[in-house]
């Protein structure tokens, strides 16, 4: 008996990930570091923790793919811009939004190639049903619209993983734990009923300063965008006190046939960025919902900008999804994390 019910719980992970995200660099100064990614990676070696995946090494994503979103005129912009052509530029850059936040760096397009590519394969690997959990920790960027660039996020792999799970899943949920508001997801979906977007996250005098309470969708997507606005400092205990009733309802009322989930770990205690206080635990409880209802579940990364607290959250997320116990070590000291150049913290 017991064996049946391992079995039962045993699910398919497929992991997606590219060494090549940790090479590049925003810039000096710039909070978003990829190398977390990699840094994510290495503990999932460490710990053991990958020899219950799938690992892939995902195909970039191409031009023609991004378009499914994104602008021909907005990719080509991307795909040609450098930092030494710049000057050229000046236009598309005010209207692209590009600049100090979003900056053009060298292997700009290819970062966004993989980023997406890695949540693309995850989507098809759900529909042919050859994993139960995709995880793709390159991607989550949320705040890409589609033709602007927002909030680091340059092209939005989370709706590209969507519409590719939308070919074969008649609801898709879309789930937001990042401290920033999704609103890259949401406005992309907010006037279908075939994908409902809830975003938990700070409101007020915060980044992008949208996702009010009252934000509930439009035309036949009315009362498919659910947002929850916290307040600064929201605990564990106060934040599942919240979420759980919530997706609980949602997934009763809405009954998706497939959930995306973006794990930002900005909304961790400490983040530089953040201003909440959830624990590893806390965090990762979120995950666990959804590992424990049974429906295809991906799993992406976000925001995060105190790098090895992102490694370790993402590394405990991914232990969860392989239903894998690691040990104590996993929310204190975490000795396996290599040297790293100082820049990259």
């Amino acid at each position: 008996m017991p064996m049946s019910v391992q079995d039962h719980s045993k699910r398919r992970v497929a992991y997606y990930y590219d060494a090549n995200v940790g090479n590049y660099y925003y810039g000096q100064g710039h909070v978003m570091k990829p190398h977390r990614i990699r840094m994510t990676h290495h503990l999932l070696l460490n710990y053991g923790i990958y020899r219950n995946l799938e690992v892939y090494r995902p195909f970039p994503a191409t031009f023609e793919e991004m378009t499914r979103f994104h602008t021909n005129e907005y990719m080509m912009f991307l795909r040609t811009a450098t930092p030494d052509n710049l000057k050229q530029f000046n236009k598309q850059m005010l209207k692209f939004n590009v600049g100090e936040d979003c900056p053009v760096f060298d292997g700009l397009f290819e970062f966004c190639q993989l980023s997406c590519g890695g949540s693309l394969a995850a989507a098809v690997k759900l529909n042919k049903r050859k994993a139960d959990i995709a995880i793709n920790w390159m991607g989550g960027l949320h705040h890409a619209k589609k033709s602007e660039a927002s909030g680091f996020c340059y092209t939005n792999d989370i709706v590209l993983g969507i519409l590719e799970l939308l070919k074969y899943h008649k609801r898709v949920l879309y789930v937001d734990i990042d401290v920033h508001h999704g609103d890259g997801v949401e406005e992309a979906f907010y006037t279908t009923d075939r994908v409902m977007t809830c975003s938990f996250h700070k409101y007020g005098d915060f980044f992008p300063g949208t996702g009010e309470l009252k934000d509930i969708g439009a035309g036949r997507g009315k009362y498919y965008a659910v947002n929850v606005p916290l307040r600064d400092g929201i605990t564990d205990e106060s934040y599942q006190s919240i979420f759980v009733p919530v997706m609980e309802r949602v997934m009763e009322t809405f009954q998706p046939c497939a959930v995306v989930l973006q794990n930002g770990a900005d909304s961790l205690n400490g983040d530089r960025l953040g201003t909440f206080n959830l624990t590893l635990r806390g965090h990762g409880a979120c995950a666990r919902f959804f590992r424990e209802r049974h429906i295809p579940l991906m799993m992406l990364g976000g925001g995060g900008y105190t790098p090895r607290n992102v490694a370790r959250c993402w590394t405990y997320e991914t232990s969860i999804a392989v239903d894998m116990e690691v040990s104590d070590d996993t929310t204190g000291t975490w000795n396996y994390l290599p040297d790293l150049p100082i820049q990259y913290y």
